[in-house]
């Protein structure tokens, strides 16, 4: 495999700031909002996160593209992300037993990405100024051309994305003697959560984003999970009256990252977007009941206000955050309803809150 030809390339976000770089992945041109994540590995996974949809990931890891893709390493059945920033790009890759280089792979998903930018100072930009939308051109290199196109993209504010990157058909995972039932509503789910239910002896059911409450009970599961997912969750109302649905039949449930947000609204608690997000495999998070650290993987861009779960009496905060306090985790004191912020299927990441799907499946066994 080649090297790729360094074609120029721009990156041009939406306050007005432009960096000039190379071309990596298909030559084209796309736009997204622009964020990081500080993951030391598993971009493969990251890229095909639905709840990245939308978004133009920064790459903070110096090298990307060392170790190739895998097609085992997919959380979903395609790249989700609109493009990728980075440093250093290798189009070469050392693991034997990859399917493709990430130059191919980009390739042939369509993805245009931009390398030769010092992604620290992206980052640093970022974090001072919040998250912004972006775009990356490596066929138009006309900067007023670009800011046109760039302002025709969509705020992520108010966006409803869930419903585009949730499966079109119903399907199942797991071994259907299994004891336990959990219909899943599949907001933008990865495969690895729905793996991880398998693991643990369930069978799980997966149903489109706006599959009713009452169509997922004919099923007569044991419990319901919520999944992670893009986009703004209070332009979700119609996740938000499911949850309610299935908090009123007393069912037990859990929700991931998105599925916490969708459980917090429909308890009375408002979301908002941050500042930045969080994004990355190394969130510090506090377990309030049992007083354990976490080192979590987390990517969201929304979160719930603290200020409003302290207001709603059947609600418990019962994890936080070690580096801003936002909210991690909360339980329903009246339902056998509880969600986190972050991701405890960790793929990629730390498996130190796995204990969360265990968790889940003796709420269901009691």
């Amino acid at each position: 495999m080649k090297y790729p030809t360094r074609t120029e390339a721009l990156l041009l976000l939406q306050d007005g700031t432009l960096y000039r770089g190379y071309a990596l992945g298909k030559i084209g041109t796309k736009g997204g909002e622009l964020c990081f994540n500080t993951g030391m590995t598993g971009y493969q996974e990251i890229y095909t996160d639905p709840s990245y949809y939308g978004q133009i990931i920064v790459n903070t890891n110096s090298h990307i593209g060392n170790y190739g893709t895998l097609s085992e390493e997919q959380e979903s059945s395609s790249v989700k992300i609109s493009g990728m920033v980075c440093n250093v790009f290798s189009s070469i890759h050392s693991r034997n037993i990859a399917d493709a280089s990430l130059q191919a792979y980009f390739e042939k998903a369509g993805i245009v990405g931009i390398y030769g930018i010092d992604t620290r100072q992206i980052v640093r930009h970022i974090r001072n100024q919040g998250a912004m939308n972006a775009i990356i051109s490596s066929d138009i290199l006309d900067e007023e051309v670009l800011r046109q196109k760039l302002a025709e993209i969509p705020d992520m504010n108010g966006l409803e994305l869930s419903s585009e990157v949730s499966t079109k058909e119903a399907y199942y995972v797991g071994n259907q003697d299994s004891p336990l039932k959990v219909a899943v509503l599949d907001l933008g789910i990865k495969n690895s959560i729905v793996q991880n239910l398998a693991n643990r002896g369930v069978y799980c059911q997966v149903f489109p984003a706006k599959t009713s409450f009452e169509e997922m009970q004919r099923w007569n599961p044991d419990g319901y999970f919520i999944s992670n997912g893009p986009g703004d969750p209070s332009a979700m109302p119609y996740a938000v009256e499911t949850v309610k649905d299935v908090l009123n039949a007393e069912k037990p449930m859990f929700g991931i990252c998105l599925g916490h947000q969708i459980l917090a609204l429909a308890s009375g608690i408002e979301t908002y977007k941050m500042h930045h997000g969080h994004r990355g495999l190394n969130h510090p998070v506090k377990n309030l009941i049992t007083g354990k650290g976490e080192i979590t993987s987390q990517n969201h861009g929304f979160a719930v206000k603290g200020d409003t779960v302290r207001d709603i009496a059947n609600v418990e905060v019962t994890h936080i955050n070690l580096n801003d306090n936002t909210i991690e985790g909360i339980r329903r004191k009246d339902k056998p309803a509880f969600s986190v912020q972050y991701h405890p299927e960790s793929s990629p990441g730390p498996h130190d809150s796995r204990y969360l799907f265990d968790d889940f499946v003796k709420l269901m066994q009691d």
